[in-house]
């Protein structure tokens, strides 16, 4: 019965990671699936792990922990919170499969979910931005970049790395990180060195 209490756990706790949290704040439909199934595929193969015989478990947990390596993630652009959620979704499985009493495993799951609300929350640190940015001149110049891209975003450049210089096109590919200014508020472009 207790082993029936723990995929009622998972299936719960991964609809409310995938359809509470994940989709409502991204709208990616195709991680949807994903998430749902690798959460109770991990869940079946650990559970079936952790009812065998010690030595069997051993090699059938080394087995998982082979094929749970061999998953690409990154077989489409992923951003980092996406691969959060796959690992939030791998662990619930795994959490729940174990066969720890239903509220410690309930306290766990409860916790790896507030940790995913909090952190992915749309007002944490949402003044912050990341953005890849073509610049239709090549600039060799940091100071110059750096004060052109705060012009050009009228915000406050944190960070800025040159990822292409291509001199014969004239263009600069630049990841930025930067930080909006609240409205009305006039961003001075910087003249030193990056903050």
């Amino acid at each position: 019965m207790s082993q029936i209490w723990s995929f009622v756990i998972d299936i719960v706790a991964v609809g409310l990671l995938v359809f509470g949290l994940y989709f409502p704040r991204h709208r990616r439909r195709d991680l949807v699936v994903a998430y749902l199934g690798v959460n109770v595929g991990v869940l079946a193969v650990a559970s079936a792990v952790s009812q065998t015989s010690s030595g069997t478990g051993l090699g059938l947990g080394l087995a998982l922990f082979g094929v749970l390596s061999i998953i690409r993630l990154r077989s489409t652009e992923l951003d980092q919170h996406e691969v959060a959620y796959f690992f939030a979704s791998l662990a619930l499985g795994i959490l729940c499969a174990l066969g720890r009493p239903n509220w410690i495993s309930g306290g766990l799951v409860a916790l790896l979910l507030l940790v995913m609300y909090a952190g992915d929350h749309p007002r944490l640190l949402r003044g912050y931005h990341q953005q890849i940015i073509v610049l239709d001149s090549a600039i060799t110049d940091r100071v110059a970049l750096l004060a052109h891209l705060e012009q050009l975003l009228g915000a406050r450049v944190r960070a800025a790395t040159v990822q292409r210089l291509d001199l014969v096109n004239d263009t600069t590919t630049v990841d930025v990180r930067y930080s909006q200014a609240p409205s009305g508020v006039r961003v001075p472009v910087s003249t030193g060195a990056p903050r």
